[in-house]
């Protein structure tokens, strides 16, 4: 879409960008749609969905397509990091500037001229992690038992 096409800001479109800026975690259009029942009670998905693509095409808000994860989008249009739970795909932004000596470094190894880049990091947020070692203690303990019976 050409950026000197004027957006018609509907109610749906105001409403889904206000909770985009308003919150921090990421959401997913389903997220999304769930928060702007509450305020449109007859809203569809498709709808929210839409609204999500030209947002973000219009640069009012980012689309994060993240690997093997449904589509999440964010308020924060600076250039920035973000961190994924491997788990429950929880997303964050990292408080990191981009490292423009990376750029720098893929333009010395190749023959591309860098126009930004985007940074993922991936692992476990604590919760899912606390689950983890919850669930591997619980398991030790089962083969314990299990092996005292024997």
């Amino acid at each position: 879409m050409s950026s000197e096409t004027t957006l018609r800001m509907t109610p749906q479109r105001h409403i889904i960008l206000k909770i985009i800026k308003e919150l921090h975690s990421h959401p997913t259009a389903d997220e999304v749609f769930q928060l702007a029942k509450r305020h449109l009670p007859h809203i569809s998905l498709a709808t929210v969905y839409r609204s999500l693509e030209v947002l973000s095409e219009h640069g009012m808000i980012q689309k994060l397509e993240l690997a093997g994860t449904q589509k999440r989008f964010d308020g924060n249009l600076s250039r920035h990091y973000h961190v994924r739970c491997l788990q429950c795909g929880r997303t964050e932004d990292l408080p990191l500037k981009p490292l423009r000596q990376l750029d720098a470094m893929i333009e010395n190894m190749s023959d591309f001229e860098v126009q930004g880049h985007r940074l993922e990091f991936m692992g476990l947020c604590l919760n899912c992690k606390n689950r983890a070692n919850l669930k591997s203690r619980a398991h030790t303990l089962m083969a314990k038992e299990q092996g005292a019976d024997a």
